[in-house]
């Protein structure tokens, strides 16, 4: 089904088209079985300015990736999440729809050298390498490669002397200016009067698309160790609360608007409900 291209989407700019997707495919298609037809990926997109042909270029480049595989069902073309892409996907969510526990800190040792280019491989921007031998970072997150020995501690000090070791340490300042960027989206999309479900949706991927692209480099580190009014907290539970009234009504149409080869996707699934009930948590912790 077409989208109405009328629609009030408080952009900052333009989107780069195989990010949006992927916010799209994480939203949407993956907790809902991982596939997708390719109209209705263009037919959703269309109303952020992102054309067919876009569409298309970066749907082949994820498929070169890896991420997606294609399938055909008589004219129509079907794209779905690969096995490594499900659990890439999944890894993310955990971050962006939850707050993910942080329980003290862990040392890694590389006995052979090069921690900052094993560190830059892990790709988690919770860690740093501190010399040759050596990274750091909170208790949690990407598995270290195999050789690595892991040491865990608890940090003891004043928080002060914490905070300013984290500073030094982590481009926080960066992150801070992100997330009021998000925050200021946020209160654009609050501002609106009560979008209809279409609508809805599409705010709520936007939302998302948002958010992901912040949360996913945040090092998540524990709230002794951040600024006392850290912006990152404030911004999580503004996520947490406007993905949840969106949904109310966004849900409602994910049917309509997108389907798999074996028809309509479902309205809510237990992933979603799950990814629904760790947002609550975010309010009420």
């Amino acid at each position: 089904m077409d989208v109405p291209t009328q629609m009030r989407l408080p952009l900052t700019g333009p989107l780069r088209a195989g990010s949006f997707i992927v916010t799209l495919f994480g939203d949407v298609v993956a907790p809902r079985g991982g596939e997708v037809g390719i109209r209705d990926i263009i037919a959703f997109c269309a109303p952020f300015g992102l054309s067919e042909t876009l569409i298309r270029t970066a749907m082949s480049r994820l498929l070169a990736a890896g991420q997606v595989q294609g399938l055909r069902q008589g004219r129509r073309s079907y794209y779905a999440l690969t096995e490594s892409a499900r659990a890439e996907y999944a890894a993310a969510a955990t971050v962006i729809y939850g707050s993910p526990a942080v329980s003290g800190w862990r040392f890694l040792c590389f006995p052979q050298g090069g921690a900052a280019q094993q560190v830059a491989a892990m790709a988690d921007p919770g860690l740093v390498a501190l010399s040759d031998l050596f990274a750091l970072g909170p208790a949690r997150g990407t598995s270290p490669p195999q050789g690595a020995i892991v040491f865990r501690a608890e940090a003891e000090g004043m928080p002060e002397n914490l905070r300013m070791m984290v500073a030094q340490l982590w481009p926080l300042e960066g992150l801070e200016a992100a997330y009021e960027s998000f925050l200021a989206l946020s209160r654009q999309i609050v501002a609106l009067e009560e979008p209809d479900p279409t609508e809805a949706l599409a705010l709520r991927v936007l939302l998302v698309h948002a958010f992901r692209e912040i949360a996913l480099r945040d090092p998540l580190l524990g709230p002794e160790s951040l600024p006392a009014e850290w912006l990152g907290h404030a911004a999580r539970r503004e996520f947490a609360a406007l993905y949840l009234r969106l949904s109310a009504t966004a849900d409602s149409v994910v049917g309509v608007q997108f389907a798999s080869a074996s028809g309509p996707l479902s309205r809510a699934t237990p992933a979603t409900r799950a990814r629904l009930a760790r947002l609550q948590r975010v309010l009420t912790a």
